[in-house]
């Protein structure tokens, strides 16, 4: 018979009563008030904050329970109900029920706390000899879900049920889709737009290094513009077919002024540009054919082992921070005009429309004669000028528009190959670009699993990506027969333009390297971009450089980020590469002696003054130019830590790839990478250049 005191009833409880012995879910407190934990069997936290969802423990028959209902008295700390103190029967009955909770999570973590050791015995993973999923249903679906966590997948993203992406929910076009014609026009258009600083700064930097004049400068740039979409198209259909823009890169941009400043070419009377030019691209010619060997002939698949977030992450920010000598100490020379363009930049945090806003108002000042030479001969060094009154207006050549750039070009002009002449080739030039391509492929490494977790179903394997690695060769060694004064690589800003713009369509990045092609041909495009003052140049590459640093560094979100492991090497790396180099430039350099080139230049002399001297004059070159760039001892200092310094994959950070059987066997990843036009079939003996 049931107690007739008020006091002694049991409070009313959701209906129908949950059994007594059964098990209350451990996530269903969580769920309810959206509480994400950093471990737990229901998710997994990196330290970049994303958070992936992982399967659930198994666990038997017995102790899987129905959810209950959601409780207003909930105990948002305790994950249970709060005693009501509003009787002392209610209070004892809540102490019982706390008691039986208790002693049911104690049953709950003897029956999942086997499965978690298991796991953690085998270091997060399931994994073959050979690094690869081993064999069976179960244990692959374990080892995926955790690979998946280890690069960090995107909260947003649809998992299958292999821990894979399966459809984007947070992206509105990927990389198969074809929307209309004027979605594409406008994110094509958009994308080139964010891509511009790079690919027609680059030119305007090192032209006028060379001694080239205004029209050489117009005539680069539209070589540029045409090598750049052309490589584009390339990319899309025969390399790693992701949605990545091709274009002159800042990686080469340090070792192309190191060659421009090379002892030998100090002395030069005449047209210094073409002969600079010439050896500039037997360099670039042969490093590209080192680097499409490396992709060809399968080298990349050994090398990118080596590879992973904690390399590309210190190496890719390094090559930002090495032009702090040249940034800022250009804008100087026209404060009014730098400071504002950067700070226009920031504002408006996109580049075409700043630059057209600061490129009017030195039209405006050149034409109305604030920026006059006021008799004075820009052409003299500021060194030796005497005068006073020139002295304070030589700093007018640095604000000044220079419209005779824009006059003087044609409407129309083909860039043509050689158009500079037969390429000359050192082999210590070309030895010293052999190693920049190597950088350079670390840094396309990072931009193909980056963009291929936004849009594709699935990374890329490891053929895909030493296909993409040598394609960029091939389209270096036609960046250097046209006379770009770079090699050509994928540009790391793209990525981050593809998740802001959620526009993962390749469709879109071809319509725009298309737009590229016919603006090349247009040669007062090239004399428009040529005519922009050094100042503005200088501003917009402080921007530029300060990007790319961060994107670099972004790369860690797919590593743990917090583990000191991690924090070692980035930071030995970062310090190194910038204390290194800087006692490679400075050796053999007084305070007082009267150096030929302008100091922001100087860095790039280091091969006349260098630390190592032995019998081969040829080796010292190398040796001092190579130690004397800022990415080269990031990455040797990156990569001999990483592979030695004990640590997990998943705190590592190790890029997963594609299996090749598992991607042929799946028509999804077939035709997000397979070549077009049947050419696949050709290649099929060739396992690294095919999936």
């Amino acid at each position: 018979m049931a107690s007739s005191d008020p006091s002694k009833r049991p409070r009313p409880g959701p209906w129908p009563p949950a059994p007594e012995s059964a098990a209350m879910p451990p996530s269903s407190w969580a769920k309810r008030t959206g509480f994400r934990p950093k471990f737990s069997g229901e998710t997994n936290a990196s330290d970049s904050g994303q958070i992936t969802s992982l399967p659930p423990p198994q666990q038997p028959p017995q102790a899987q329970a129905k959810p209950r209902q959601p409780d207003a008295n909930l105990d948002l700390e305790a994950g249970r109900p709060r005693p009501s103190p509003t009787s002392n029967g209610e209070a004892v009955v809540a102490r019982d029920r706390e008691k039986e909770r208790d002693k049911e999570k104690d049953k709950e973590k003897e029956l999942t706390t086997p499965v978690r050791k298991r796991r953690d015995s085998d270091g997060g993973k399931n994994l073959a000899a050979n690094g690869q999923p081993a064999a069976g249903e179960g244990s692959r679906r374990v080892a995926r879900n955790e690979e998946a966590a280890a690069v960090d997948m995107l909260p947003q993203s649809v998992m299958d049920d292999d821990g894979f992406v399966a459809r984007h929910s947070h992206m509105k076009y990927e990389l198969r889709d074809t929307p209309g014609l004027v979605p594409i026009g406008l994110y094509g258009f958009q994308h080139f737009l964010s891509m511009l600083g790079s690919v027609i700064l680059i030119p305007l930097v090192i032209v006028p290094a060379m001694g080239g004049t205004y029209e050489d400068t117009a005539n680069v740039v539209s070589t540029v513009l045409f090598m750049s979409g052309v490589t584009t198209l390339l990319h899309t259909s025969f390399g790693s077919r992701l949605p990545l823009i091709q274009g002159p890169s800042f990686v080469y941009l340090g070792p192309a002024l190191a060659i421009i400043n090379s002892p030998e070419f100090l002395g030069l009377n005449g047209n210094n540009f073409r002969h600079i030019m010439k050896e500039l691209q037997g360099a670039i010619y042969i490093g590209a054919a080192f680097q499409a060997f490396l992709g060809y002939s399968g080298l990349m698949t050994i090398l990118v082992r080596l590879i992973n977030p904690v390399v590309v992450s210190p190496t890719i920010a390094a090559v930002g921070l090495s032009f702090y000598s040249y940034g800022f100490p250009r804008v100087g020379t026209c404060i009014e005009i730098g400071v504002v363009q950067i700070l226009l930049v920031v504002i408006f945090s996109l580049v075409p429309l700043s630059l057209f806003i600061t490129w009017a108002t030195a039209f405006l000042l050149t034409e109305s004669g604030v920026y006059s030479y006021k008799g004075c001969d820009p052409n003299i060094p500021a060194s030796n000028i005497i005068s006073d009154h020139c002295r304070r207006h030589s700093r007018m050549k640095s604000c000044r528009r220079f419209s005779h750039a824009l006059r003087s070009s044609p409407w129309f002009r083909f860039p043509y190959p050689l158009q500079w002449g037969t390429p000359v080739f050192h082999w210590k030039m070309a030895l010293v670009m052999c190693v920049v391509s190597i950088i350079s492929s670390v840094d396309s490494v990072g931009s193909y699993h980056a963009s291929s977790l936004l849009v594709a179903s699935r990374p890329p394997t490891p053929g895909v990506l030493s296909r993409g690695i040598g394609l960029e060769g091939l389209s270096s060694i036609l960046a250097g027969l046209w006379g770009t004064g770079t090699g050509s690589t994928t540009l790391t800003e793209n990525v981050h333009t593809v998740a802001v713009t959620k526009m993962g369509s390749r469709r879109a990045v071809e319509l725009g390297a298309f737009v590229m092609i016919i603006l090349s041909l247009i040669g007062k495009v090239g004399g428009f971009i040529a005519s922009i003052p050094e100042v503005i140049v200088a501003a917009l590459l402080c921007f530029m450089w300060a990007m790319l640093t961060a994107l670099g560094l972004s790369n860690l979100r797919y590593s743990e980020a917090g583990s000191s492991r991690n924090i070692i090497i980035v930071g030995l790396s970062m310090f190194f590469s910038l204390s290194i180099p800087a006692y490679f430039q400075q050796y053999g350099i007084s305070p007082n002696s009267n150096v030929s080139v302008p100091s922001y230049f100087q860095p790039y002399i280091v091969a006349s003054h260098g630390p190592i001297h032995t019998k081969s004059s040829g080796l010292n070159y190398v040796l001092n130019t190579l130690m004397s760039l800022h990415m080269v001892v990031a990455f040797l200092v990156a990569v001999i830590l990483d592979n030695t310094v004990p640590g997990s994959q998943q705190e590592r950070g190790v890029y997963v790839w594609s299996e090749p059987e598992a991607a042929r066997r799946e028509p999804a990843v077939c035709k997000d990478y397979e070549l077009p036009f049947r050419v696949g079939r050709l290649f099929r003996w060739v396992k690294w250049v095919g999936l």
